[in-house]
């Protein structure tokens, strides 16, 4: 009966209702939140994969170029960049998992979406340095840093270590300035949360300023809690873990996939969140906020703040009490992944003080909403106003993902570096 049942979501989810609100509406400081859409079967719509033709690029914003950093990758998920100014890139995926699912038929159909969006390639497992040794924009040297790693993502140097976080533990390999290979075994540092599920896998990475500890993102097990609250021991929640003895606590907790984390104006942590899903088109808005120690957040039981998710049982009105609302909403499913802290004076003034954000584009949404890179302005070292698009045209006029942007970061030089998972590109964009 897999199948037939299979089919009958697929097709009901094609005529769900669309959405009459733009993503713009449902974001800010304080967006306004529509009530929840309780139809039996969540909105499907799937941008499939198709990659960029020869001479195509992503459509910048006036006053700035885009143009490609380094072509010919493999699935780059997330970037780092090293003092020198080489640029490590993350070329990685989800690992194999060893738990049956708790739902076949919703297992099936969510390995049917993957593979629409060109989202389950093979983790090819390492990390690629891009050197570009005579300015111009363009990366000469791609060398195989790392490989043979358990589906990297985060990096972090500190001192004459690099540290990666992959699905499932940190570790670290000697590291000296203008090396192209590192030929060591990796040691490990502390496990992080990860098999038999490990349903959110990536891990983002993120050292304090002194070196002493690394921030961990760690996404949930699931989408509301429907796998049992077991299984979600250390996950929704960004970890903080000793750099020396590899001892973790919990910094702050109910983000339901945190992924992007940075260090914002003051020294203050920030983090870009995927919330939940199939609660309609315009909810729940994923978010950019600085994250308080100690902190609640709402997952699984609540959503900014103290706006209820029913589904989620038994009901727990003490956590919703403790739950704090986030600081910017980002726009409903836009699957907000990458996080930057502008640098320096390169790009148009306007873009100094904020944050940039990589929105890896929506699944549960009609019509579609993210598959771009926005701006948020800070002001008082708050997100304030309305965001602004940095870097658009992912999606073709058929709905078709010719790119996804996830990681980004600040090259050496000021401009911004963008990576395109499905474009299989870093992107760089400049005045």
């Amino acid at each position: 009966m897999r199948v037939p049942l299979l089919l009958i979501v697929i097709l009901a989810a094609g005529c769900a209702q669309k959405s009459e609100l733009a993503p713009e509406t449902v974001s800010g400081p304080a967006p306004p939140l529509p009530e929840p859409d309780k139809a039996l079967l969540p909105t499907v719509k799937i941008a499939p994969a198709t990659g960029w033709k020869s001479g195509e690029t992503p459509v910048p914003a006036a006053g700035v170029q885009v143009k490609a950093f380094a072509t010919g990758l493999e699935h780059p998920r997330w970037l780092y960049v090293l003092p020198n100014g080489d640029v490590l890139v993350a070329e990685t995926n989800r690992p194999p998992t060893e738990d049956k699912p708790a739902n076949p038929i919703r297992a099936a159909f969510m390995k049917s979406a993957f593979e629409k969006a060109g989202a389950s390639v093979p983790s090819p497992n390492r990390i690629t340095l891009l050197r570009d040794k005579d300015g111009d924009g363009v990366a000469e040297t791609k060398s195989v840093l790392l490989s043979n790693l358990f589906s990297p993502f985060g990096m972090s140097l500190v001192g004459d270590r690099l540290y990666v976080a992959n699905a499932d533990a940190i570790v670290s390999v000697p590291y000296k300035e203008g090396d192209t290979q590192i030929a060591a075994a990796p040691e490990k540092l502390a496990d992080l949360p990860g098999a038999p599920r490990n349903h959110h896998w990536t891990k983002s990475l993120l050292a304090s300023k002194d070196g002493g500890t690394f921030y961990v993102g760690v996404g949930s097990n699931s989408n509301v809690g429907e796998n049992g609250l077991d299984i979600e021991e250390n996950r929704a929640a960004i970890l903080a873990v000793d750099a020396k003895t590899g001892a973790s606590r919990v910094y702050a907790s109910g983000l339901r996939n945190p992924v992007g984390i940075a260090w914002g104006p003051g020294g203050t942590l920030y983090a870009v969140v995927n919330e939940r899903d199939e609660l309609g088109n315009d909810l729940v808005p994923d978010y950019l906020t600085s994250v308080k120690e100690g902190a609640f957040y709402g997952w699984p039981w609540s959503y900014y703040g103290a706006h209820v998710d029913t589904r989620v049982k038994p009901e727990r009105p003490d956590m919703v009490a403790k739950a704090i609302a986030p600081d910017y909403a980002l726009g409903p499913h836009v699957a907000s992944l990458g996080l930057a802290f502008s640098s320096g004076d390169k790009m148009p003034k306007a873009w100094r003080d904020g944050a940039f954000v990589g929105l890896h584009g929506s699944w549960n949404r009609d019509p579609q909403s993210g598959y771009k890179v926005v701006y948020v302005p800070f002001a008082n070292g708050k997100p304030q106003g309305e965001q602004q698009d940095v870097l658009t045209g992912f999606l073709d006029a058929e709905g078709n993902a010719r790119g996804r942007p996830v990681g980004v970061a600040m090259a050496k030089d000021g401009a911004l570096l963008v990576a395109d998972d499905v474009g299989n590109a870093v992107w760089r964009v400049s005045p």
